[in-house]
C-alpha cells in the first residue's frame, strides 16, 4: 500500500474543520472518514498481483550507444490498473527514464520502453519492475514488485575501428606489389615477370629464363593463412587506470583493431585472457565470426588484482599454438611484473614463436616529465624520467630476446599495433 500527496492535501484541508469542532471526537470523526476513504480507494483500485509482465528487446550494445528494452504489462483482471510503473535499472546502465505513468484497461496490455546508454562495458542486469495502481479518488494506491530477469550486455566500444580502412589499404597495397618483397620465410611464391633494373638478382628463375628466352624474376607476396594468438593480461597491472578507462580496455581495443586487420589479410586469429587462470578464449572461428566472438567474450570481462602466472601463460599458448605463430602479449611494460614474471619464460616462447609484445603507456608521465616550472614540477619531472628510462630498459632487454615492442598512449596504441604487424608481415617475419 502507498499513500499518495493527494490524502496529505485532504487532511491539510480538514484542518480548520477540525480547529472549528475543537474536540478530539471531532478529530477521532475526521480520521475515521479518512480511513473510510482509504480503504474504499484501496478496494477500487486494480490488483497489482494480478498483472502479467514480460521484457523484449536488445540484448547487447555497444558501450556508449543507445539500446531499448519494451516492458509489456498485460491486465487479465476485470479492473483497470491506473497508476505509475518503475523500471529499474543500475546506474552505470545508463536509463534515460525509470518511472513511467501507466493506464491498463481489462484485459488489455500495455508498453513502455526504456532507453539504456551503457556507460560501463559489462553485463547490466535489470531489477525489480513495481507497479502502483492508484485507486479512482487519487488517495492511496495498491503497490507490488515483480522480479523480471534482463540482461544488457554492453560490448566494447571498438573506437579504433577509425584506423582500419587505411591499415586495410595498406594491406592491399602490400598484397599487391609485383616487385619482390622478401625473399625466404614469411612469403609464398606469387608469379613470373620479366627482370627490371632493381630487381634482386636471388629472385631469377633461370629455368623459366631459359624456356622464355628472357631473364624471368620470381615475385612474392605476404603469406595468408598464418596464425594470430592474442594473449590478454587480465591481471593487477591491467587495473591500472589512464586517463578515464582501465588499461584492460584500452588493450582490447587495440586487440580488435589488430584481429579486424589480420582475419581481412586470411590470418587466423584467437584469444587468450589470462590472469592466475584462463578467463576467456576465442579459437577457431572464422573471419566473419572472429570480431563478434571477440567482443562477447571481452565484454564482462574486469581486471582481477592479482599477479598474472605466466608460466601458465606459457603453457597455455604452447598448447594452443603448437606451430610457429604470432604471439601478441597486452601487457604492462612495467619493470617488475616484467622481470619477475614475462622474462623468465618468454625464451620458451620465442624458441617456437614470434612474439610481440603491445604495452599501455601514460601520456600523462609525458607530461609531468616535460614540467619545470617549480620545485613541485621538477620533482614530478624526475620521477617521470625515471619511469621513462626503466621502461626503455625493459624495452630494450625484451629486444634483447628476440621480441618486438609497442608502447604508446592509448589512443594510439591501436594503429601502432597495426603497423607493427603490418611490417612484419611486409618484411616476411611472420
Amino acid at each position: 500500500m502507498a499513500l499518495t500527496g493527494r490524502l496529505g492535501l485532504l487532511a491539510l484541508l480538514g484542518v480548520p474543520v477540525v480547529a472549528v469542532l475543537g474536540s478530539w471526537a471531532g478529530v477521532l470523526a475526521f480520521d475515521l472518514v479518512l480511513l473510510v476513504l482509504v480503504v474504499a480507494d484501496l478496494v477500487l483500485a486494480g490488483s497489482v498481483r494480478g498483472l502479467q509482465l514480460a521484457r523484449s528487446g536488445d540484448r547487447a550494445v555497444r558501450l556508449g550507444e543507445p539500446a531499448t528494452v519494451t516492458l509489456t504489462v498485460a491486465n487479465p483482471e476485470g479492473r483497470r490498473v491506473h497508476g505509475w510503473v518503475r523500471d529499474a535499472w543500475p546506474p552505470s546502465a545508463g536509463a534515460v527514464a525509470q518511472r513511467y505513468r501507466l493506464d491498463v484497461p481489462p484485459r488489455q496490455a500495455r508498453r513502455v520502453t526504456t532507453t539504456l546508454v551503457p556507460t560501463r562495458r559489462g553485463d547490466r542486469m535489470a531489477d525489480r519492475v513495481t507497479v502502483r495502481s492508484v485507486g479512482p479518488l487519487g488517495l492511496a494506491a495498491r503497490q507490488g514488485s515483480h522480479a523480471l530477469p534482463w540482461t544488457l550486455r554492453a560490448l566494447p566500444p571498438f573506437l579504433s575501428r577509425r584506423y582500419l580502412p587505411s591499415r586495410l589499404a595498406r594491406l592491399r597495397d602490400l598484397e599487391g606489389r609485383t616487385p619482390v618483397l622478401v625473399r625466404g620465410q614469411g612469403t609464398e611464391f606469387d608469379s613470373l615477370r620479366e627482370y627490371v633494373e632493381g630487381d634482386d638478382v636471388r629472385s631469377i628463375d633461370w629455368r623459366a629464363s631459359a624456356r622464355a628466352g628472357d631473364v624471368m624474376v620470381r615475385t612474392w607476396r605476404p603469406e595468408r593463412d598464418r596464425h594470430l594468438l592474442l594473449v590478454l593480461d587480465a591481471g593487477r597491472t591491467a587495473a591500472g587506470r589512464v586517463g578515464d578507462a582501465p588499461r584492460l580496455d584500452a588493450a582490447m581495443d587495440a586487440a580488435l583493431l589488430l584481429a579486424a586487420l589480420a582475419s581481412r589479410a586470411g590470418d587466423r586469429v584467437d584469444l587468450l585472457v589470462h590472469d592466475r587462470v584462463v578467463r576467456a578464449a576465442v579459437q577457431g572461428r572464422t573471419a566473419s565470426e572472429l570480431l563478434p566472438a571477440l567482443v562477447t567474450a571481452m565484454a564482462p570481462l574486469e581486471a582481477r588484482l592479482v599477479e598474472p602466472d605466466w608460466r601458465s601463460v606459457a603453457a597455455e599458448v604452447l598448447t594452443r599454438a603448437p606451430r610457429r605463430s604470432l604471439v601478441v602479449l597486452l601487457t604492462a611494460l612495467d619493470p617488475a611484473p616484467v622481470e619477475n614474471g614475462l622474462l623468465p619464460v618468454l625464451p620458451r616462447l620465442t624458441a617456437r614463436h614470434r612474439v610481440l609484445l603491445a604495452s599501455v603507456a601514460d601520456p600523462r608521465v609525458g607530461e609531468l616529465a616535460r614540467g619545470r616550472g617549480d620545485a613541485e614540477a621538477a620533482y614530478g619531472a624526475a620521477a617521470a624520467e625515471r619511469t621513462q628510462l626503466d621502461r626503455a630498459r625493459v624495452a630494450a632487454r625484451l629486444a634483447s630476446l628476440g621480441v618486438e615492442v609497442v608502447d604508446a598512449p592509448p589512443e594510439r596504441l591501436p594503429p601502432r599495433l597495426a603497423d607493427a604487424y603490418l611490417a612484419l608481415k611486409a618484411a616476411g617475419r611472420l
